[in-house]
C-alpha cells in the first residue's frame, strides 16, 4: 500500500516598508496587512512601529543574543521558516528598502526558496524627512537633485558643486562635518544652507540649520549623535514658510503624565500631535476592596430595586461595577428604572459605552460639589425610595455622601475598590524628575501628585506643573508645587490644550528675548518662586 504525505501550504509573505518613522505615516495596505498578519518579522527600528496595529500576532525582531541585527541573509530566513510554518508573515522593514539596497539582498533569498511575497511599498524618507523637516527638494534655483551615500568613498564631489544642485545624504548625519569640507573643497559657496536631521517624522525630530563654512562648529555645539540625514542646498531657506513640525507648541517637550490604573490614551495622542515626548509614570494601582461583602450587597440591591439613583464620581468605579455585575451575568439591564449621575465627561463615556445613559452630569464644573448643586432634594410625593448607592474608591472623600444626606436622601457610601500606591519608577525617571530632565508635569487628580511625590519625589522647580482642577492645584500646592497651568476644563483634553498655550508663550518670550531655547528642561533656574 503506497502513502502520500500532504505538503504543508505556504503561508503568506509581504514585504512591509515601515518609511520615516511616524507610525501614522504608514500606508492602509501596509496597516492591512500588519492587522491580518499571524508573525511579523521586524527590523529592530521598525519594531515599535508593528505595536500600533491592533493585531494578536507574534513580534519577532531581527537581532541575535546579544542585541546585534542580523545580516539579510538571515532576516529572510527567518521569512522563510514562518512561511513554510504556514503563517501569514509580515517582513517590516525599515526606512526605504527600494533605495538602501536591503530589499534586492532579502528578496533573492525568498526567490531561492521558492517562496512568493508581495510588496507594499511606503512613504519614502527621501521626502517624507524634509517635508518634517520643513523644506522642499527643489525651488527657485535648485533645479536638480542628487542622492549619494557617505559610505561611498568614490563621490565625484566636483559635480555637486553647482548651487542648481540638492544634495541629499540619507545616511550622513555623522558624517555632516566632512561632507560640508568636501562641498567646500569642491567649490560650493560656503554659505550654502546644510540641514542635518535625525529622528525625522518623529517626536524624537532634531534638525540643526548651519552653512558649509559653519558646519563644524555647529555641529560641535549640538552635541547631538546618531543616523540621519543630510540636505545640502537653498531649498533649506524655505523653512519660514513650510516648518510646521518643529514649531509645534510643546515641541520636544518631555512630559511626564502620572497615571492611574488606566492607560490616558487620549492624552498621550494630543500629547504626540503637539509634539512633546509624553513619559508614563503609574501611580495607582486599583484592587478590588478587601471584603467584597458590601460590594456584593449593594449590586444585588441594584438589581432588586433598592435604590433610586447610583452615583458614579469615576471611571474605575463605572468598571466596578459592571466587573460584579458582569461576574453576576448581568449587563446594563439592569440599570432599568435607576436614576443614574456621573461626574466628569469621562465617567459618562464609561457609562454610556457600557449602555448606560445617564440622566444627571453637571454641565458647568465636573466635581462633586457641582453634582450636589444639580442634584435634586428626596421629596416623598415624586420619589418612591430614598436610598442613593455611591461606588467610590476607599479613599474618597465624604462630601458627596455628607451633602446628598442633607438633601434628604439616604446614603449607601460603598466601598468599591481601593486605590494602592504603584512602585517606584525607574532610577533614572526617578533622577529626571528630581533633576528637571522633564519640562512639565501633568496631574489629573490628587491623588496622581500624592502618589507621585510619594514615589519618585517631588518634580524639579523648573518643571512646569499643569492640574486639571482646582482641588488638584490646592494639593499641589500643599506639597510645595507651584501650579503653571490650570485647565480651563476639569478633562484631559482641556489640560494638553491649557499647557500647549503655555507651551507657545515661553516661545514666543524667548523669540522676544533672543533665546536659543523656551523648554523649561533647558532653561534651569537657579530657584523657582515658592507657593503661595
Amino acid at each position: 500500500m503506497t502513502t502520500s504525505r500532504t505538503k504543508k501550504k505556504l503561508g503568506t509573505v509581504a514585504l512591509v516598508f515601515a518609511g520615516p518613522g511616524d507610525p501614522e505615516l504608514l500606508t492602509l495596505r501596509a496597516a492591512d496587512l500588519l492587522r491580518a498578519a499571524d508573525r511579523i518579522i521586524a527590523d529592530a527600528t521598525a519594531a515599535a512601529l508593528a505595536e500600533h496595529i491592533s493585531s494578536g500576532s507574534s513580534i519577532v525582531t531581527c537581532v541575535d543574543e546579544s542585541g546585534l541585527p542580523l545580516d539579510h541573509a538571515a532576516r529572510a530566513k527567518l521569512v522563510v521558516e514562518s512561511a513554510r510554518e504556514g503563517l501569514r508573515t509580515v517582513r517590516l522593514l525599515s526606512g526605504d528598502p527600494l533605495f538602501d539596497g536591503a530589499l534586492s539582498a532579502e528578496a533573492a533569498v525568498l526567490r531561492k526558496a521558492k517562496v512568493p511575497f508581495e510588496m507594499a511599498p511606503g512613504v519614502s524618507p527621501l521626502t517624507a524627512v524634509p517635508a518634517y523637516a520643513g523644506f522642499g527638494l527643489t525651488g527657485r534655483k535648485a533645479r536638480e537633485v542628487h542622492i549619494l551615500s557617505a559610505a561611498d568613498a568614490g563621490t565625484d564631489w566636483t559635480s555637486l558643486a553647482d548651487d542648481r544642485v540638492s544634495v541629499i545624504v540619507p545616511d550622513g548625519a555623522e558624517a555632516a562635518v566632512s561632507i560640508a569640507k568636501a562641498l567646500l573643497e569642491a567649490g560650493r559657496a560656503p554659505q550654502t544652507p546644510m540641514a542635518i536631521t535625525r529622528g525625522g517624522s518623529t517626536v524624537e525630530q532634531r534638525t540643526i540649520v548651519t552653512t558649509l563654512e559653519d558646519a563644524a562648529n555647529d555641529v560641535k555645539a549640538a552635541k547631538q549623535a546618531g543616523p540621519g540625514m543630510v540636505v545640502v542646498g537653498e531649498v533649506i531657506g524655505q523653512r519660514e514658510r513650510l516648518g510646521w513640525f518643529e514649531v509645534k507648541p510643546l515641541f520636544g517637550w518631555r512630559v511626564l503624565v502620572p497615571r492611574t490604573q488606566d492607560r490616558a490614551d487620549d492624552l498621550l495622542d494630543r500629547l504626540v500631535r503637539m509634539g512633546s515626548i509624553p513619559v508614563e509614570v503609574p501611580t495607582i494601582s486599583v484592587e478590588p476592596p478587601r471584603t467584597p461583602q458590601q460590594m456584593e450587597r449593594a449590586i444585588h440591591g441594584l438589581v432588586s430595586g433598592r435604590y433610586e439613583w447610583i452615583g458614579f464620581t469615576s471611571v474605575n468605579a463605572v468598571r466596578a461595577v459592571r466587573e460584579k455585575l458582569e461576574e453576576y451575568g448581568l449587563d446594563a439591564r439592569s440599570f432599568a428604572g435607576l436614576k443614574v449621575a456621573a461626574v466628569g465627561p469621562d465617567t459618562a463615556e464609561a457609562l454610556v459605552t457600557f449602555g448606560v445613559q445617564p440622566d444627571l452630569v453637571p454641565e458647568a464644573d465636573q466635581t462633586t460639589q457641582a453634582l450636589l448643586e444639580e442634584w435634586p432634594p428626596f421629596d416623598s410625593l415624586v420619589d418612591p425610595i430614598n436610598r442613593v448607592f455611591l461606588p467610590r474608591a476607599d479613599i474618597a472623600t465624604e462630601t458627596l455622601a455628607a451633602g446628598l444626606t442633607e438633601l434628604g436622601w439616604e446614603v449607601e457610601d460603598v466601598t468599591a475598590y481601593r486605590t494602592v500606591r504603584a512602585a517606584p519608577p525607574p532610577a533614572a525617571t526617578r533622577e529626571a524628575i528630581k533633576t528637571g530632565g522633564f519640562d512639565a508635569v501633568l496631574f489629573t487628580s490628587s491623588s496622581t501628585v500624592r502618589n507621585l511625590v510619594g514615589i519618585a519625589g517631588k518634580p524639579h522647580a523648573t518643571t512646569v506643573v499643569a492640574c486639571i482642577g482646582p482641588q488638584t492645584a490646592k494639593t499641589a500646592e500643599e506639597h510645595g508645587l507651584r501650579v503653571d497651568v490650570l485647565a480651563d476644563e476639569p478633562n484631559v483634553v482641556a489640560l494638553a490644550e491649557g499647557l500647549a498655550v503655555h507651551g507657545e508663550q515661553l516661545r514666543l518670550a524667548a523669540e522676544t528675548n533672543n533665546e536659543t531655547s523656551w523648554r523649561p528642561s533647558r532653561r534651569r533656574a537657579a530657584a523657582r518662586r515658592k507657593a503661595t
